[in-house]
């Protein structure tokens, strides 16, 4: 017999904050733990009169055999929910796990941590095992990590977690298990989850943070060019604490977590193809206010597209023409057309990466056939030199920094890669809105308003006479000591602040911005 009862375990709390119920399909599934009063089965659950429990907290642990639609363990959660209950699953848990199309793109990401838990593991030396876990608990230490994320996105008390091995190891199902199936050492591992996890409900609930809104900064510690450094992620932790705004740092393990927050600003470089984009779709499909919003990573990510929207509006740009990688009779014209030399760009590149100056016919042909590796299309664009680059930061259609960034040292770009490169990156200068030409401020914020009211950078170059967009960002650097440098505490204060504005109009029921509706590209 083992013993389970979280309730006088950790009791001081029961008649203060909480009731515990232990939903079980029959009254055999519980014969190998000892009795307890939180205990009824489905039936007794469903038939229970809904009633004012005189403000007491319910949680509901729902151990039915099987959570199929319209089964017991399904109608158990439906009516925990309509009771205004906390259930574990809910049945949006529930939902998803019935479906590998739902539940896939949260495993995504976690596939990437198997090899190197299960390196030193006998489960690491055979082609595939089932693993059970426990209230997001599991006894093979490598893989506890894994284990608390997976209850972290499916809250369920038993998960079934199939792995197999290809090339590298990958989970290729999850689904719920079954109290009544559980072996003997299996009972102990659930017997000592359940009361670790019901000790967590008795627990004296913190005092409410007197705080207006919770924003989650999605950030990566190791990426080498941040949007954000390390003094302005802290910058935005301090000044929203002044607004009444808690900011926390998360990074691509939380996914899960993104339902306790009511906005996520993503300060890691963006891309359609990782886990930035499923993030901000995440974000948006659970009512968050998000920058950078998914239509803006959609739209500022690729060349092509931004190319085909300068056109479209006749807005100044740099002669640029698409080259198709099936069309290679084209690439003995474009010299002559642009002239050389003339610039090479992949659609998707990011700080100056992917972008090649190429000075003759045969430096042409030789780089465009390793970038087309890479893409089907790629863009030549003429070669227009500055010894520096606007950047002019927009916000909801308003631009609210301009920076001057100056060409790396003995290169023509503001990054260089090259790895014999006497400096990474060029000087900058940073200067107030109103001292930047207007010509420049016009056509930054007509394009920017060409993607949407969201927060980015304008990049632009301006010489004889001409000012042409060579760029537009979804998430702009925000770096302390650069586009900080005249503003300082008010520039993380406006982008703040915008989000606090979005917020009250999403309480008051108005939309908050008109990328709300994501349109097809």
């Amino acid at each position: 017999m083992i013993e389970v009862d979280g309730r006088r375990a950790c009791g001081e709390w029961e008649n203060i904050v909480s009731r515990l119920a232990i939903v079980v399909e029959r009254k055999e599934d519980w014969t190998s733990y000892y009795p307890s009063e939180d205990v009824i089965t489905v039936q007794e659950y469903l038939e229970q009169p809904n009633e004012d429990d005189s403000g007491k907290r319910v949680q509901v642990i729902n151990l039915c055999r099987n959570y199929k639609y319209l089964g017991h363990g399904y109608y158990c959660s439906l009516l925990a929910e309509a009771r205004g209950h906390r259930v574990i699953p809910s049945v949006r848990t529930i939902s998803e796990l019935a479906r590998k199309a739902l539940y896939s793109l949260a495993l995504e990401d976690l596939d990437r941590t198997l090899d190197k838990a299960l390196a030193d593991h006998p489960f690491g030396s055979t082609d595939g095992f089932t693993l059970t876990l426990y209230f997001g608990r599991t006894d093979i230490e490598p893989l506890q990590e894994l284990a608390r994320q997976l209850f972290e996105a499916f809250p369920c008390p038993l998960l079934l977690v199939e792995f197999r091995r290809n090339d590298s190891w990958h989970i290729t199902g999850i689904k719920p298990g079954a109290l009544h199936k559980l072996r003997e050492d299996q009972e102990d591992l659930f017997a000592n989850a359940l009361d670790n996890f019901s000790r967590k409900i008795w627990r004296k609930p913190r005092s409410r943070r007197l705080v207006r809104f919770d924003l989650a900064i999605l950030h990566n510690p190791e990426e080498e060019l941040p949007p954000s450094n390390t003094k302005a992620l802290k910058n935005f932790i301090r000044v929203g604490k002044r607004l009444g705004i808690e900011v926390d740092l998360i990074e691509k393990k939380d996914y899960a977590r993104l339902a306790e927050y009511d906005a996520l600003f993503i300060r890691e470089t963006t891309s359609v193809g990782d886990h930035t984009y499923r993030f901000a779709k995440k974000a948006e499909s659970e009512g968050l206010v998000v920058i950078d919003d998914p239509a803006s990573i959609l739209r500022c990510t690729n060349k092509v597209y931004l190319t085909d929207l300068l056109r479209a509006h006749k807005l100044g740009m740099p002669a640029t023409e698409i080259l198709y990688k099936d069309r290679p009779l084209e690439l003995e014209r474009v010299g002559e057309r642009l002239g050389f030399p003339l610039v090479l760009k992949i659609p998707d590149g990011s700080f100056s990466r992917g972008v090649i100056k190429v000075e003759d016919q045969a430096a042409l042909l030789k780089v465009s056939e390793e970038l087309f590796e890479h893409s089907v299309l790629l863009l030549a664009q003429e070669f227009f030199y500055t010894e520096y680059d606007w950047r002019i930061g927009i916000l909801n259609r308003k631009p609210i920094f301009a920076c001057k960034y100056f060409m790396s040292k003995g290169h023509w770009q503001i990054y260089d890669h090259s790895p014999d490169a006497e400096e990474s990156s060029g000087d900058f200068t940073t200067l107030p809105v109103e001292q930047v030409p207007p010509e420049v401020i016009e056509l930054a914020v007509e394009t920017a308003n060409l993607i949407g009211d969201g927060l980015y950078g304008v990049d632009l170059k301006q010489a004889n006479g001409k000012v042409v967009v060579i760029e537009v960002n979804d998430n702009p650097n925000v770096d302390a000591g650069i586009e900080d440098a005249h503003l300082q505490d008010e520039l993380y204060a406006i982008i703040l602040m915008e989000f606090v504005r979005r917020l009250e109009l999403k309480r008051q029921g108005q939309p908050w911005s008109e990328n709300q509706t994501a349109l097809t590209l």
